[in-house]
């Protein structure tokens, strides 16, 4: 239903700081398009796509590729979809725009804003990407209106906070009761902690390593006020072993 992951998108002040801060990490600017009237870059460590958009946003957004959007539209309406964007029309860029039930915004578009990622593209220094992180009042209750926009569950946990993780069309989306997390955040797999504190120290980022959420060991701050989370393991493979 919801087309296909392209990014996931911040309200980006100064460009041009975010840039900088996310090259500092090892991240790759690709090639953006001009649909945008605003000023727009977007970041990538090969899987995790960021879109820096120099526009009000009201709070960071999950946005997916649908090519027939007037048509689907339609049909998300019919069942029961409300919209709090709405732009459909023969002689304008087709968006669309709604929220889960914890206010999250999902936005879907009509086509591509930027040049998929090399698959040569190198990791950044926080590590593998393997969950964008959502929190949730009620991960159960969250997983029920995610359920048919993402109906492949990777995993479920119920102990020690309920934590939800689906395949959103392409992007591993979990859903987080942790009340550490306030934010959609991303998450990485790094073993090499010292490796992440030595580049940290180097560049001068602002780095947590007490940040609390789940098992992490560290968490950076980007200047448009995005966290990272960084873990030595995936957080549920660890439940899973014990």
């Amino acid at each position: 239903m919801l087309g296909q992951y392209l990014e996931f998108g911040v309200h980006a002040p100064d460009i041009i700081e975010s840039l900088a801060f996310y090259k500092t990490l090892g991240f790759s600017e690709l090639e953006s398009g001009d649909i945008w009237p605003h000023k727009y870059a977007v970041v990538s460590d090969g899987e995790l796509c960021i879109g820096l958009h120099d526009r009000e946003l009201e709070e960071p957004t999950l946005t997916f590729v649908h090519r027939d959007l007037a048509k689907h539209a339609r049909a998300m309406s019919d069942h029961g979809f409300d919209f709090n964007l709405l732009k459909i029309d023969t002689d304008v860029f087709n968006e669309l725009g709604f929220r889960d039930r914890d206010g999250n915004m999902i936005s879907m578009i009509e086509a591509r804003t930027f040049t998929p990622p090399d698959e040569d593209v190198e990791r950044s220094i926080c590590g593998k990407w393997f969950e964008l992180s959502l929190p949730a009042k009620d991960a159960m209750r969250a997983g029920r209106f995610w359920a048919p926009l993402a109906p492949a569950m990777i995993e479920l946990r119920e102990e020690p906070t309920p934590h939800l993780r689906f395949d959103a069309a392409g992007m591993p989306l979990g859903l987080s009761e942790h009340n550490a997390l306030q934010d959609p955040s991303p998450c990485f797999v790094c073993d090499d902690l010292s490796s992440v504190l030595a580049d940290v120290e180097r560049h001068g980022l602002n780095i947590d390593t007490n940040p609390r959420y789940e098992s992490s060991f560290a968490s950076i701050e980007s200047p448009e006020g995005t966290t990272l989370y960084i873990f030595e393991s995936d957080f549920l493979a660890l439940e899973e072993d014990e």
